[in-house]
């Protein structure tokens, strides 16, 4: 199965932030898993929701989302703006939180802070939060650690899963450095980078050993080496 990649460009990234309110979503309907991801550009580029989906559909799974993805967002804008209407609503099965890196000064706390009080909500209507640990800038290496720890501790505070999108890069890098993840800006996820975050969304809601999935079709990226990669990411948790 090829798998399916809609690049976004940048003008409807910004249509699907001004039409992605709580009105126009769509219920969600019987699946063995419905997500309603929450974030921002990190996670529309190249559609890592859809990328999921056709994860799930070479696995055999059942997989329903709903997306509101604002450019430049973080939690609290995205709680300004309505978002726990939306979770009241749809009651998914899993909420998927991610803003920034939240690696330096306040970052952290704001994450955390703002994972709790979405999270309260997401738990009041049966589902379950979920992190979705990002990567830093290009420029910035050196803080994957801290964007880690970050997440992590956001994750813990909300009796949510972590999702270590983040770790399973540096995973790939550590068996091949030469892979692009990072899209030409240095921030944004390149076609590969966000495959490999959507390996690591899928491995963790469906619990499931990627290593096992059927041929996918990634482009010139070794899928091997990418699978193995979030494997040993998700297993470090």
């Amino acid at each position: 199965m090829i798998l399916r990649v809609f690049l976004l460009s940048t003008a409807a990234l910004l249509s699907c932030a001004r039409t992605a309110t709580a009105p126009e979503l769509e219920p969600l309907g019987d699946a063995d898993v419905t997500v309603l991801f929450v974030g921002n550009s990190l996670t529309a580029w190249n559609d890592l929701p859809g990328m999921v989906g056709s994860i799930a559909d070479a696995a055999g799974r059942s997989y329903e989302y709903r997306s509101v993805l604002r450019p430049n967002y973080g939690l609290q804008d995205h709680w300004a703006s309505g978002i726990e209407g939306v979770i009241r609503s749809l009651a998914p099965d899993v909420v998927v939180l991610q803003q920034g890196p939240s690696s330096v000064g306040d970052n952290p706390l704001n994450l955390r802070t703002w994972s709790e009080r979405i999270g309260a909500v997401v738990l009041e209507t049966g589902g379950t939060p979920a992190l979705l640990m990002v990567w830093p800038e290009a420029t910035r290496l050196g803080a994957f650690d801290a964007v880690r720890d970050s997440y992590a501790a956001a994750a813990a505070a909300t009796n949510g899963l972590f999702i270590p999108a983040g770790d399973a890069w540096r995973q790939v890098w550590a068996l091949d450095p030469t892979v692009s993840l990072y899209g030409p800006d240095g921030f944004h996820p390149s076609q590969t980078g966000s495959f490999v975050a959507a390996l690591t969304v899928f491995s963790v809601l469906f619990d499931e050993d990627v290593r096992d999935l059927p041929p996918l079709g990634v482009g010139s990226a070794d899928e091997g080496l990418l699978r193995e990669a979030v494997f040993a990411a998700v297993s470090s948790r």
